[in-house]
């Protein structure tokens, strides 16, 4: 297990109980490094959408938690936050909540010409993804080969 996955799980761990109680969903947990500083974030999410005190309780509730348990060595900044209307599929809850909604998916390589596609979810497995465009052209896709899925937004 990568430093980055056991961070990632233990932190999953300790928030699980505290977004439950909340009646929160956690929807997923990512430590990254971007421009030289280190981050751990947390997507929270609930019917009709979090708010800002939402993301505070969380945070209120977590912190001391994380500061308990001391098992990150790198200084970091700790963030509660909504998904997001391009809410990443991470989970197999997520999969199945999409069924019938479309999703934008880029693959690491070129598929049929491109690597960005927009379809209705169809199917999905441990393996591949399913979709359908809007012309009827009907796309299965190696979960391997997915850089990104996430429910699709237009303005």
């Amino acid at each position: 297990m990568s430093k980055r996955t056991d961070i990632e799980a233990r932190a999953e761990a300790l928030l699980l109980p505290i977004v439950e109680e909340l009646q929160l969903e956690l929807v997923d947990v990512e430590y990254v490094k971007e421009a030289g500083n280190f981050y751990l974030r947390a997507y929270i999410d609930k019917e009709g959408g979090v708010t800002i005190d939402d993301c505070e309780t969380v945070s209120r509730a977590f912190n001391p938690k994380l500061d308990e348990a001391d098992f990150i060595d790198d200084s970091y900044t700790m963030e509660i936050s909504s998904p997001g209307l391009g809410r990443p599929l991470k989970k197999e809850k997520d999969y199945a909540r999409s069924i019938g909604k479309e999703l934008e998916i880029h693959t690491y390589k070129a598929v049929d010409g491109g690597k960005e596609f927009f379809g209705v979810l169809d199917a999905y497995d441990k393996d591949t993804v399913t979709i359908t465009e809007e012309d009827g052209t009907q796309h299965i896709f190696q979960r391997a080969g997915i850089s990104m899925i996430r429910l699709a937004f237009h303005f």
